[in-house]
């Protein structure tokens, strides 16, 4: 299980992820979440990730000019499209600036099936997206809801490794240990308040999946 921390604007929060050994970091630059940051700030947080450890850039709808300059200033490693960005657009964008890429698809309970999610899978899969991350729908929000979607709509036999998102904390990130994911993303989870994180709760956070990852290793013979 591979954790990603995601909306941050604190050098210390940075510093803290790093320390508590996360994945991954998610920068938002999507200007009206309460997690934006600009390219300065994003210089700042980025240079203090240490190596091994990716930095996320997280954009809604993001034109390619703007990308570009994102790109020409800012070290990330990773693009995830969190818009409405077609798996063409996603390939023409992240092929602009040389990136990987994965992208978030919102599920909406009452318009999704296991067969429909697949299907928005494999286009994204075949578009050359390196992972899939499943998030809540919210008809007005485009993620960071914190709102729980139906678990059983995701696939076992996906295309991509998925990422899993969506109202995540250390209470409930044990339950995820059977799902067929290859990580977890959370935000509102591990925060005080929008954007600043809480370092007991990351810390509980990923002592949680530790643990888990020692049960499911033991469980399976792999130690």
């Amino acid at each position: 299980m591979h954790v990603k921390f995601c909306g941050f604007t604190q050098l210390s929060d940075i510093q803290t992820a790093a320390q508590l050994g996360a994945d991954a970091v998610g920068l938002v630059f999507y200007p009206p979440s309460p997690r934006a940051v600009t390219i300065e700030q994003a210089q700042t947080l980025s240079a203090a990730v240490p190596a091994f450890i990716s930095v996320v850039a997280l954009m809604v709808n993001m034109p390619e000019d703007e990308l570009i300059e994102l790109a020409n200033n800012v070290s990330f490693d990773i693009i995830q499209f969190h818009g409405d960005e077609t798996p063409e657009q996603c390939q023409q964008l992240a092929s602009a600036v040389n990136k990987r890429w994965m992208k978030a698809l919102r599920i909406n309970a009452e318009q999704d099936t296991l067969d429909s999610v697949l299907a928005q899978i494999n286009k994204f899969a075949t578009a050359g997206a390196s992972s899939i991350l499943l998030d809540a729908y919210h008809q007005h929000k485009y993620g960071g809801t914190g709102a729980r979607f139906d678990w059983s709509l995701i696939p076992h036999d996906s295309a991509l490794p998925i990422v899993l998102a969506g109202g995540l904390d250390a209470d409930n990130v044990t339950a995820t240990l059977d799902l067929p994911i290859y990580g977890v993303d959370v935000s509102g989870g591990i925060e005080v308040d929008k954007g600043k994180k809480d370092a007991a709760k990351m810390r509980a956070f990923m002592k949680a999946v530790k643990r888990d990852r020692w049960q499911n290793a033991t469980v399976t013979g792999a130690i």
